[in-house]
């Protein structure tokens, strides 16, 4: 493969893991933790919303609540990690992107 069709080959990519990126970016991410807690977040990690049902309204749930908001958070972001992952693996062949 000559350095023209690599570097046609290269951008054909970039485009692509741009379209999935920007999809990605769109897609919701809900969990739920322990009946209690559900929260909803964007790939692009932007936090979309937060519901407590009313047993978590107690003040002697508060730590309990507030540590599972953290759990969901963090679980919701490394499931979008992975998939991000998965993207450009499915993409480039190679986890992390193009590797320059």
């Amino acid at each position: 493969m000559n350095m023209q069709q690599m570097m046609i080959q290269a951008q054909k990519m970039q485009r692509e893991l741009q379209k999935a990126q920007a999809e990605l970016a769109k897609k919701e991410f809900k969990i739920t933790k322990a009946g209690l807690v559900t929260v909803t977040v964007l790939g692009s990690k932007e936090v979309v919303s937060v519901s407590i049902e009313e047993e978590g309204y107690d003040k002697d749930n508060k730590e309990m609540v507030e540590e599972m908001i953290a759990l969901a958070l963090n679980e919701l972001f490394e499931q979008i990690d992975a998939e991000n992952e998965a993207i450009q693996e499915r993409i480039t062949g190679r986890a992390g992107g193009f590797g320059f």
